[in-house]
């Protein structure tokens, strides 16, 4: 069903120096960075073969990233595998266990639609599955 990890997100305090770092990991430039205000972040993309990685930076103190940036420090935030059909995914999973956050798919970045499912089924890993083009 998972066909690949489309993107991993790393949540960092400061985003221009964690840019910077990982610019020289990767041996990429620097990416521009992005705004994602309905999640509460700014973020900055490298792509990595098929995979995205993705640093966050929370601008929001109330939202999501933020309270686990809070709780849980600086480190890989969330692990996203893209599938074919989203909502088939969801279903097929629901069925055996693991519960999907939202019913209806959210919108990500470019055409990413996305459904997150219940850490607690998955052992605390915050994952999500996502249907793109990208």
């Amino acid at each position: 069903m998972i066909r690949r990890i489309h993107h991993l997100n790393i949540i960092v305090r400061e985003l221009d120096e964690a840019a910077a770092r990982y610019s020289i990991l990767f041996g990429k430039p620097v990416p521009p960075t992005e705004d994602l205000l309905q999640r509460g972040v700014k973020l900055a993309r490298f792509k990595i073969g098929e995979t995205w990685i993705i640093l966050v930076q929370p601008v929001d103190d109330n939202g999501e990233p933020a309270r686990y940036l809070a709780k849980h420090g600086e480190g890989i935030f969330l692990v996203s595998g893209q599938v074919d059909d989203v909502r088939k995914a969801a279903s097929k999973v629901s069925a055996q266990g693991i519960n999907p956050l939202n019913d209806t798919p959210r919108k990500g970045l470019e055409d990413w639609q996305l459904i997150d499912l219940d850490p607690d089924d998955l052992f605390g890993v915050n994952f999500q599955l996502v249907e793109s083009l990208v």
